[in-house]
């Protein structure tokens, strides 16, 4: 199997694109896709200043990476849930990778301990307030995203999210048909109120297999294992059956997810914006002061059940 672009040995297979590429191509092709993405949903520029959300996983030091190397100026958050046996490997890949790498491109890392400013790793705040893990975990990692972004002065918030995740996704709010978060699908989700983000996946265009093999011949070193608290959880599910239809039929996912891109992009079909609609919803936290729907954020009601509770 040789490379279709050079020729010489090919190191991976991609069936959807009918190519095969050696490691410099297949990294020209990694660094295009991303570059389309950005473009084609005018995310940032070279001007911007970029927060990437890491976890220690493969997407999300793979894209900090990906930006660096275009020349994007990207510092990254991690926030540490506190979840034994898992959070502390995942935090020693981050660091080492920001020593390692970032710190040559004068990018900064930023830390948000979970046990310290929450008062509770993420297992224990769950059982206090009595909610899943996954969904406090989302509640708090999506405020603090949002936070240090605009507390930082960042321009844009960038997250791993692989077409795999968003094709995924898709089938799950496709399957209950909730159009709410239909609406909020996009890989480019304007700061439509200020103190909220700009928010963006610039790996949208990209496998989770894709990314894998760029980390892998990349030399970065993540943390293989799942995190343990997603067992269970529906999205495997939904990436199974996905990954059965695209092995049966490659382009699925992509045929998939970007049907979904462009027929949510006609006029004709979302006569009033994501930024229009939340114009009209939200409003400061009571609290707070981060944007929210109602008068406490969930962010806000969440800490405060966990404090009644611990008293």
């Amino acid at each position: 199997m040789n490379c279709t672009k050079c020729k010489i040995k090919a190191v991976i297979k991609l069936p959807r694109h009918n190519a095969a590429f050696c490691k410099d191509c297949f990294n020209g092709f990694v660094h295009d896709q991303v570059a389309k993405a950005i473009k084609s949903q005018k995310m940032f520029s070279k001007d911007n200043r970029i927060l990437v959300a890491v976890s220690g996983g493969k997407d999300s030091l793979a894209l900090w990476d990906i930006l660096l190397k275009m020349g994007y100026k990207a510092d990254a958050l991690y926030v540490n849930l506190g979840i034994g046996g898992y959070s502390k490997p995942s935090h020693i890949k981050v660091v080492r990778f920001a020593e390692t790498v970032a710190a040559a491109h004068g990018a900064t890392l930023h830390v948000h301990t979970v046990e310290l400013d929450e008062g509770a790793g993420i297992r224990e705040l769950a059982m206090l307030v009595h909610r899943p893990t996954c969904s406090t975990c989302g509640t708090i990692k999506r405020y603090q995203f949002n936070r240090a972004a605009i507390e930082h002065k960042y321009d844009v918030m960038a997250t791993g999210h692989n077409l795999d995740d968003e094709a995924a996704r898709l089938l799950g709010n496709v399957l209950r048909w909730q159009e709410e978060y239909l609406d909020k699908q996009a890989p480019s989700l304007p700061a439509s109120v200020e103190g909220f983000a700009k928010k963006v996946k610039p790996l949208y265009r990209l496998t989770e297999r894709e990314l894998a093999a760029y980390a892998v011949l990349n030399r970065i070193d993540y943390i293989v294992e799942e995190c343990p608290m997603a067992k269970g959880a529906r999205t495997l599910l939904y990436k199974e059956v996905l990954n059965r239809l695209e092995t049966e039929s490659p382009g699925t996912k992509q045929a998939f997810y970007w049907g979904f891109l462009d027929k949510q992009s006609k006029p004709e079909a979302s006569p009033t914006t994501m930024a229009e609609k939340d114009q009209a919803a939200l409003h400061p936290c009571s609290a707070c002061g981060q944007p929210t729907t109602v008068e406490i954020c969930s962010y806000c009601k969440l800490m405060a059940r966990a404090g009644s509770a611990k008293s």
